[in-house]
């Protein structure tokens, strides 16, 4: 399994995956610009290292050593210094970065220090930003479309994101993320902030011909609420209409969604069908009624989705 994405949107994706499967991939997104990654990449030149490490975070096994690494590598430092705000993980992630001068090496390293159930990659060698085209920025011309610039300002944007694109245009990719795409099953997209974690990974060329390509089946899980400025407004079905104007050439064989957020299951199921899927509902959900994924029950759909095969 191949899982793209990135923040808590692949979290989730990861800890009920690797609840279904022992080889478990994550591509990752790179154009993180804010918090302790943000600093780290505009002071060292380094990828960011944030979202890269809940991933792997996710991939800690359920026993003591487990639990133990998952927490040490997500604790952030409270001081009055320098050092406030910095995740132990991401300082960890940099160091093997420094010492080995290999970003994909690196993370195998710590992977094995965590005893993760699976890989952790970037989906590009390079840093990247985000660009977005927003509509409405300014609420007295809510016709008017402007350009927004980094994966923080995108995500609280008071617009209306529209299209996206990346700099550097057309990066490269990670070979072993493209090995991988190539080498998978299954590839899940989602959940996530479709805008700066999903569609990401479509945009750069060679992980993107990699994804149409594949004889993987393809899975899109979709999110249990919008997201303010990336998606106010989404119906369930916006949310494929969007992917599928990013990256047209992209089928999907199964679409995965919780019925208790899909408000017209008709449009949806078309949706899905013009790419070329299927709709599967199923209760997903956390049980206090957050918009976050039951890891155990996200795991029995795509279990069940795995072992159904694409028809």
């Amino acid at each position: 399994m191949v899982a793209l994405g990135g923040g808590h949107g692949l979290y989730a994706s990861l800890s009920a995956l690797r609840r279904v499967t022992t080889d478990v991939t994550a591509v990752v997104t790179v154009a993180d610009d804010g918090g302790s990654s943000g600093r780290l990449r505009r002071e060292l030149g380094v990828l960011p290292p944030g979202d890269l490490r809940m991933a792997l975070a996710a991939l800690c096994g359920d026993d003591e050593w487990g639990h133990t690494w998952s927490e040490v590598i997500q604790h952030r430092f409270r001081s009055e210094g320098e050092l406030h705000g910095h995740a132990v993980g991401n300082l960890l992630i940099v160091a093997l970065w420094e010492l080995l001068g290999d970003s994909v090496a690196g993370l195998d390293w710590v992977g094995q220090l965590l005893g993760a159930h699976g890989r952790v990659l970037p989906m590009s060698s390079v840093p990247l930003d985000i660009v977005a085209e927003v509509q409405g920025v300014d609420p007295a011309r809510p016709a008017e479309v402007s350009t927004v610039r980094g994966q923080v300002a995108c995500a609280s944007t008071r617009g209306r994101v529209r299209s996206i694109s990346l700099v550097p245009e057309a990066p490269p990719a990670s070979p072993q993320a493209v090995k991988a795409v190539l080498e998978a099953d299954w590839v899940v997209f989602g959940p996530g902030s479709w805008f700066t974690s999903v569609l990401p990974h479509l945009l750069v060329p060679e992980l993107a011909d990699a994804l149409v390509r594949t004889p993987a089946r393809r899975v899109v899980a979709l999110n249990l609420s919008p997201q303010r400025g990336e998606t106010d407004g989404f119906a369930a079905h916006t949310y494929l209409e969007v992917l599928a104007a990013h990256a047209p050439r992209l089928g999907v064989d199964v679409v995965l969604a919780d019925p208790g957020v899909v408000e017209d299951t008709r449009s949806l199921r078309g949706a899905a069908e013009r790419l070329g899927g299927r709709l599967v509902l199923a209760d997903v959900a956390a049980a206090d009624g957050s918009p976050r994924h039951d890891p155990d029950l996200l795991a029995a759909a795509f279990d069940g989705i795995f072992r159904s095969g694409p028809d």
